[in-house]
């Protein structure tokens, strides 16, 4: 069931049930973060490996003080100027987080989300409210109501309906190993207009999870995902296929329009972020054989834009007519 009463939801919530809830970014699978059964079901919805963390979501910086036991001076400078808003904060976490919810790790994720009816569910409960993404396990991340209701609205108690996500994509992730700012995930902050705020910012290059989503495949169609810098290219390369393309600013050559999704006008990225998810989730329900995507400049929103790109043709090209 999908709606917009607030209080049937918190209700839901402070009953240990799951709520779909919107957020600027994308919509999150919710639960009492305290509640560790809530939490586990979380996992179980989403088919979540229990080593991925979760995020917890705030009404603000004083909930923030409550559930982590260090609140560095640059995290306060990073909420004052991106909080409400698209930031994840990893921070020392107190007693009252289970286990479950951070995968065993002394460190919680939180973010005080910059949705209006998530804000006031969030006073409301008064709780904590561990929210991934509200998808399968590395699918497509749902950006609208309907989405979520596609994919797991028969296994959940409500869906809040707060409209489409206006950033589109996740969150900025930033943790504070040896006091240095590091970027966990690139999300929907650019890295360069955070360190116009504090000075430079450390990328992290490893491979072990730390934060959600860092998963080498992730944010993925059914259908096999191409990412390329030459698009009309590739798609003579694979003209054997059934082929849509998703790209920015212009149509590509040799698939007619109707077969193509443009992102975006005149480089306007964050347009493209908006309308990235839902690009893939329509794309996957039009039974192609191939997506092609092409690459963005890898600056500024560009960076997280490839890197949802990147995990999500992961999984590569897979039964090739050509071959069978």
């Amino acid at each position: 069931m999908k709606g917009t009463d607030i209080q049937l939801a918190a209700e839901h919530l402070l009953r240990g049930e799951l709520v779909a809830i919107p957020t600027e970014t994308v919509y999150g699978l919710a639960a009492n973060a305290l509640d560790e059964q809530a939490v586990a079901r979380i996992y179980e919805v989403k088919q979540r490996p229990r080593h991925n963390p979760l995020i917890i979501h705030l009404a603000d910086v004083e909930q923030i003080a409550r559930y982590t036991t260090e609140l560095p001076s640059i995290a306060r400078k990073l909420i004052h100027h991106f909080a409400p808003g698209p930031l994840t904060l990893l921070l020392p976490r107190n007693s009252s987080i289970p286990d479950i919810v951070t995968a065993g790790s002394p460190l919680v994720a939180v973010r005080i989300p910059a949705h209006p009816m998530t804000l006031e569910l969030l006073r409301r409960t008064d709780i904590p409210l561990a929210a991934p993404s509200a998808n399968p396990f590395g699918y497509i991340s749902p950006t609208t109501a309907g989405h979520v209701d596609k994919m797991l609205g028969d296994k959940i108690a409500y869906i809040l309906d707060g409209g489409p996500c206006d950033a589109g994509i996740e969150s900025t992730i930033i943790g504070f190993p040896d006091c240095v700012p590091t970027i966990y995930r690139e999300g929907a902050i650019p890295k360069d207009h955070i360190e116009a705020l504090i000075g430079p910012v450390a990328v992290f290059e490893g491979k072990k999870i730390h934060a959600p989503g860092m998963s080498a495949v992730h944010y993925s169609p059914n259908t096999p995902l191409l990412l390329c810098d030459d698009v009309d290219q590739a798609i003579r390369d694979h003209d054997h296929f059934r082929i849509g393309v998703i790209t920015y600013c212009n149509y590509a050559t040799g698939v007619t329009a109707d077969n193509q999704w443009i992102l975006c006008k005149d480089n306007d990225w964050e347009a493209a972020a908006h309308n990235l998810y839902a690009a893939l989730h329509e794309m996957d329900e039009r039974n192609y054989e191939l997506i092609i995507a092409k690459t963005f400049p890898e600056n500024g929103l560009g960076r997280a834009l490839n890197d949802r790109l990147r995990r999500a043709a992961m999984k590569g090209i897979r039964n090739d007519p050509a071959t069978n």
